[in-house]
């Protein structure tokens, strides 16, 4: 697959009678390594190629799909098809170029170390994971899963209104859970790390960290119910943050979906908070020059002073409230039509003056737990923003660790939960594309 060919199908789509027209081809390739017990579990290499072409003919769209190279013909052909069964939309429309002039950012995203890697140093970076959750503590019996991924990419968009866009990117990740038993009780943790760069992950450090979540566990108490402090983890703060970007969506917006409906100029969460949604962060795994239709990605504040100042758009939803795209046009893949989504989401302090290291953050409580991990986030209303979610971390009072906790539930709702952020910790760090800090939270249920 070449520009060539995306420019063929692109001009057989036209003659064939589509008013606009688009082209979007990508080509991946990964290996991905499990390990446990010393050996390798799983290990899987892949090639994947593809395209898709998207046309609006009569303000109806179509779509279709292919790996064949040889089916360009009838790819094209297909998307036509499908455009006479589709309902008429006057919001439909590809995106326009920018001007020749304009500049377009180019975030670091592409790692020369990634692309050289041999398949015996990746399956060494898989062991370290591993060997270092093993060599943590002896209490860590068994590895449920080490694993460790590395990817290269290539994505190539062309439209019949001047966009024309080409990057590639690389990624790595590494992930593990691991297990600690004691006195005929067994607790989990695990830990993730990932980067478009191979030196910015710490191999030995996730699988550390993980080991020290799962025996820190250990000898858990059930507590009895009580509304008081939360400190979330970084990591828990980020699943609560990825169930709120779903609100931040025009889409969701638009079909009704979102606890933000307007809200616009309104506070919707702590004073104390930023929230910004950014493609052009280097290194990052959301990063990329271009969304999913070619538009340049951009860095926008989405939630100021806990103010809620705008909704993130592809160039549909743009164009039915009348604003501008704001490159957040996301596919899975060359099998779909771009939604929104996020690129970069991320929380940051709106001042220092809130901000505290971890032992700063557990001197504010004098009783609460410090959640490490939730379990059925899954089942938390994005809509309403409603959850109850099953919580196990450490039992605090005084601004002291006092004991595990399991078995415990947290509950409310997640603008309230935002709402009542009062101190954020120093400690930001990205779990895939969303990124949060360790958050103090006040006046929280906690059950026993």
């Amino acid at each position: 697959m070449d520009i060539e060919f995306a420019a063929r199908l692109m001009e057989a789509a036209l003659t064939k009678g589509a008013d606009q027209a688009e082209v979007y081809l990508k080509t991946s390739k990964s290996l991905n390594i499990e390990v446990k017990e010393q050996k390798i579990d799983t290990l899987v290499s892949s090639m994947t190629k593809g395209y898709c072409i998207r046309v609006i003919k009569d303000n109806r769209l179509g779509f279709s799909y292919s790996t064949d190279l040889n089916e360009a013909n009838m790819t094209a052909e297909k998307a036509i098809e499908a455009s006479r069964h589709s309902e008429p939309d006057n919001y439909l429309g590809l995106p326009s170029a920018l001007q020749p002039s304009a500049f377009i950012p180019q975030p670091l995203i592409f790692d020369n170390d990634i692309v050289s890697l041999s398949e015996s140093d990746a399956i060494d970076y898989a062991f370290l994971i591993e060997n270092a959750a093993l060599k943590e503590d002896k209490r860590i019996k068994k590895i449920r899963k080490a694993a460790a991924s590395f990817s290269i990419s290539s994505t190539y968009i062309i439209n019949s209104q001047g966009i024309n866009a080409y990057y590639q990117s690389t990624g790595c990740s590494a992930h593990i859970m691991a297990i600690a038993e004691q006195n005929n009780e067994s607790q989990m943790g695990w830990d993730y790390e990932g980067s478009r760069f191979l030196k910015d992950i710490s191999f030995q450090q996730v699988g550390s960290r993980a080991a020290r979540r799962a025996f820190q566990l250990l000898g858990a108490k059930k507590i009895t119910s009580v509304k008081g402090f939360i400190l979330l983890d970084n990591s828990v703060a980020s699943e609560f943050l990825g169930l709120f970007s779903s609100a931040l969506s025009a889409e969701s917006v638009q079909k009704g979906k979102s606890m933000l409906a307007g809200k616009i100029g309104k506070s919707v969460l702590s004073h104390r908070l930023n929230v910004i949604d950014s493609g052009l962060l280097d290194r990052k795994l959301g990063s990329k020059p271009v969304d999913d239709e070619g538009v340049p990605t951009t860095s926008k504040t989405l939630i100021e002073n806990g103010i809620l100042k705008s909704f993130l758009h592809n160039t549909y939803t743009a164009k039915k409230d009348n604003v501008l795209s704001t490159g957040n046009a996301v596919r899975g893949g060359y099998t779909g039509i771009p939604s929104v989504g996020p690129a970069n989401i991320y929380i940051e302090p709106v001042s220092r003056d809130n901000t505290a290291d971890f032992e700063g953050l557990i001197k504010h409580i004098d009783k609460g737990l410090y959640v490490t991990e939730t379990m059925g986030m899954h089942t938390a209303n994005p809509i309403s923003g409603e959850f109850s979610v099953g919580a196990s971390g450490l039992w605090i009072e005084l601004g002291k660790i006092k004991h595990p906790v399991k078995e415990a539930v947290i509950s409310g709702n997640i603008l309230d939960l935002f709402k009542n952020v009062m101190v954020i910790g120093d400690d930001l760090r990205f779990y895939g594309n969303i990124g949060a800090s360790s958050l103090l939270i006040e006046g929280l249920d906690i059950s026993g």
